[in-house]
């Protein structure tokens, strides 16, 4: 039985719940599909010790502040878990757990959703999935000979799962600095900390209340054909949030440079000296999660959909919100998907002919 509707959101998870917020505002009418069973998104999955890189109040969500989180002045991913589920339902967002969408096709003038449970013909569609679901391993030498254990920054949970272990946590970013101190810190834990280049911190004063201009002023910078950022650091560099500047400050965070490859028994660098191992942490992000939309045949060259703001460039029907840069700066962030939604929203709430707020 085909369901008909305005707008699909695929995707119940920051991104896709920033979007049913402004398709409320607009009157039109929509459904959010979300794979997972409950809500709360990725935040569902993240490590224990993980914790939000501002406070409350600057990582909210359009129209709901985030509360405190009494004795904390960084939310943890369960408070975020929390904040997301009461906003799910004070705007009675109309969001279907547990549903699947397997792909996304035209079918006359219309776009057709396609999960699991059913199928929804709707005049626009935003994809709002993420990456969580699909994690990036590099093609490192070696790789399927180690005998250790190998995990993604999506299977890591504590630091005591690996006591009396030697680590190596490879990324430079904020997870691969996040998990490093976390397993650091504990003191039951020898490990190894690899980035491909020098890691760098963000000044101690900066932290996610800052990152939208950064991001903004970042993509401004590469918009102008800057080969680097002049000066501006990325995303991708390190929020110096408490537990990593403990680690940092105790001298337990000096990271070595990537290795050549991995051996049976660890890893080797490109001098030949080699360092033992019983796992390695792989926080080398993610690829966007985008195998729906296939059918439509929209992929450039490096695997990204090519768009302008949110809109893909060869179907005006289709958005993609909350995967990074290319789609809004820093909407993959709490903070930054806002602005980016509500841009989506407009443009289709123009197309569609609607008016609204």
């Amino acid at each position: 039985m085909t369901q008909h509707t305005d707008v699909v959101v695929v995707g119940g998870g920051q991104a896709g719940l920033a979007a049913g917020y402004h398709l409320r505002r607009r009157g039109l009418d929509f459904t959010v599909l979300d794979a997972g069973a409950t809500p709360g998104g990725s935040w569902q999955h993240m490590w224990d010790s993980l914790h939000l890189f501002s406070p409350a109040e600057h990582s909210s969500l359009p129209g709901r502040l985030m509360p405190a989180q009494p004795g904390k002045t960084y939310p943890d991913a369960g408070h975020v878990v929390d904040y997301l589920t009461d906003y799910e339902k004070r705007y009675g967002l109309p969001v279907q757990h547990g549903t699947c969408v397997n792909a996304v096709r035209r079918d006359a003038g219309r776009l057709l959703v396609e999960a699991h449970s059913g199928t929804w013909r709707a005049r626009a569609v935003i994809s709002a999935t993420g990456g969580w679901s699909r994690p990036f391993l590099p093609a490192v030498p070696g790789r399927s000979v180690f005998t250790g254990r190998q995990l993604h920054t999506v299977n890591h949970r504590c630091p005591a799962d690996f006591a009396g272990q030697r680590v190596v946590v490879v990324g430079g970013g904020n997870s691969g600095a996040q998990i490093a101190a976390d397993l650091a810190l504990d003191g039951r834990v020898e490990m190894t900390w690899v980035t491909r280049r020098p890691p760098r911190f963000l000044t101690d004063d900066i932290d996610g209340r800052a990152l939208f201009g950064v991001a903004t002023a970042r993509r401004r910078a590469l918009d102008a054909g800057l080969g680097d950022t002049a000066g501006v650091a990325s995303l991708g560099d390190i929020v110096a949030v408490p537990p990593v500047r403990a680690a940092r400050d105790a001298g337990l965070l000096t990271a070595k440079p990537m290795f050549a490859q991995l051996t049976a028994t660890g890893v080797r660098w490109a001098d030949g000296s080699r360092s033992d191992a019983d796992a390695i942490i792989w926080c080398t992000g993610f690829r966007p999660a985008l195998a729906h939309l296939a059918p439509l045949n929209l992929r450039g060259p490096r695997g990204h959909i090519p768009t302008h703001g949110t809109r893909a460039l060869a179907e005006p029907r289709l958005h993609l919100l909350g995967y990074g840069d290319w789609t809004g700066p820093a909407s993959a962030t709490l903070i930054g998907v806002g602005r980016p939604a509500r841009e989506a929203v407009r443009e289709i709430a123009e197309l569609l002919g609607t008016t609204g707020a």
